[in-house]
């Protein structure tokens, strides 16, 4: 079972260059000033393994995902119903859909992308992707933007 999140509020000077750099690279790519993540690691002076590592776990202080919009990607079996299944997740979650987008399946699989916004969700958004992970047929699921 995975541990729930804690957050803490600390300031950047004491904490290892690695963090500062993560978040330079999420600037860099969310302004377009770059456009591959292995260009942006190697203006910034990290690797892709650290960015890939804390990607998903370093924010600055005026972005969380409270109250955010997030699009989240699937790659799904092609049978009756898993769709209605995922949104059934996002609803127990009290996450507000804003879009939603199936492409035609190919060779039995199917991308979906769901945007969302989460201020009033009850869970983080990590625990809601584990629920989703739970039901039959979804190969794949990832952040795709915050």
């Amino acid at each position: 079972m995975k541990q729930e999140s804690i957050f803490f509020l600390v300031d950047s000077f004491i904490l290892p260059d690695i963090f500062s750099k993560v978040i330079e690279v999420k600037k860099i790519l969310s302004l377009g000033k770059i456009k591959t993540v292995n260009d942006a690691v190697k203006e910034v002076g990290i690797s892709r393994s650290a960015y890939y590592k804390y990607k998903d776990y370093v924010f600055p202080f005026n972005e969380t995902s409270r109250g955010k919009v997030i699009t989240l990607f699937f790659v799904v079996e092609d049978f009756s119903g898993i769709l209605s299944s995922i949104i059934n997740k996002i609803a127990s979650a009290s996450a507000n859909i804003l879009t939603i987008n199936q492409n035609i399946p190919i060779n039995g699989l199917a991308d979906v992308t769901i945007s969302i916004e989460t201020m009033n969700m009850k869970i983080d958004i990590q625990n809601l992707l584990a629920e989703i992970n739970k039901v039959e047929g979804v190969r794949k699921s990832e952040i795709l933007a915050r």
